[in-house]
């Protein structure tokens, strides 16, 4: 999908994510799958997670979000940003800590009703890319909802939620891979219409080796992906590894397969004309989301030199 449309395969992905229905699928009520995932699969609704907080991204330890018992039901007090789906989801799964001295330890996840007393979302706009996906911020202040709308265990979601980062890194792995194979087709025809000189500038030596180099990283970056997808879909031991790697090396070869392609479209490239530009915008994201390259790699080396 984000070989046809980048934009189009970044909205699709946010709804339904699988990190979204893995968890409803493994830790989940029957009740709240019945309940919810005809009408996701349909696209009756939209959903999402709500984790990413204003002063708290990549360490979701130290999140602030509150989720407090009161009688048969939970009390959610805090602020998510950057969420996907924020405005226009149905309900979305929220991460809040149940022992707020207790780090990662402490953390839970609730099935939240978009439409329930104390719940605000706005969406927020000027992003640099993927500008028809929803992406918003949350409030919740003092927002209740029952108690049978924990998803798994009390002080367990950060391990609910690492257990299926693997198909979800392994999604954006391919959505690099998909931005990449749009670019280096956006290029290859370019190349081959564009003249300067008497001839094709796809016929000058520098042009078809930038070609091949981009083909032949994209083709790497596919590789590793569907080894990752194959791991995480299996269960396999070193999922979590190769999501990590593949995530990391596919996105950072789908931008710079963007950019090649910009380059190779000169003037026409950066004005807009093609889609190129648009590639390089909405392909920058996937670096940040589902956990920024800098913190694969640190997963990675973890995986590699143990402390």
């Amino acid at each position: 999908m984000w070989r046809a449309d980048t934009n189009i395969g970044f909205v699709i992905g946010i709804s339904g994510f699988p990190t979204n229905v893995e968890l409803l699928l493994e830790h989940g009520d029957e009740w709240m799958r019945s309940e919810w995932f005809p009408k996701v699969a349909s696209a009756e609704v939209a959903d999402g997670i709500a984790v990413t907080e204003p002063d708290h991204g990549s360490d979701p330890a130290a999140m602030e979000t509150t989720a407090t018992r009161d009688g048969d039901e939970w009390v959610l007090d805090g602020t998510k940003t950057y969420i996907g789906n924020a405005t226009k989801a149905a309900y979305l799964l929220v991460f809040a800590k149940t022992s707020p001295d207790a780090g990662h330890r402490g953390i839970s996840i609730f099935l939240v009703p978009t439409d329930v007393p104390g719940f605000e979302a706005e969406a927020l706009t000027g992003k640099m890319g993927t500008r028809a996906g929803n992406l918003g911020r949350v409030e919740l202040d003092g927002a209740r909802i029952p108690a049978d709308h924990l998803v798994g265990e009390e002080d367990r979601g950060f391990y609910h939620f690492m257990n299926s980062l693997a198909k979800g890194r392994a999604i954006v792995a391919a959505q690099g891979v998909g931005a990449a194979s749009a670019s280096l087709d956006a290029a290859t025809s370019y190349v081959t219409e564009r003249e300067q000189f008497g001839q094709s500038i796809g016929e000058f030596q520098s042009v078809r080796h930038r070609i091949a180099e981009m083909a032949t990283r994209t083709e790497a970056a596919r590789s590793l992906t569907y080894r990752a997808a194959t791991a995480a879909e299996n269960g396999a031991d070193d999922a979590t590894d190769l999501a990590s790697r593949a995530k990391l090396f596919a996105t950072e070869v789908g931008f710079e397969v963007a950019d090649d392609a910009l380059q190779l479209h000169g003037g026409a490239g950066y004005a807009g004309e093609y889609p190129v530009e648009r590639y390089v915008r909405d392909v920058r994201s996937t670096r940040i989301y589902e956990g920024t390259s800098e913190i694969q790699k640190n997963i990675i080396a973890d995986n590699i030199l143990p402390e």
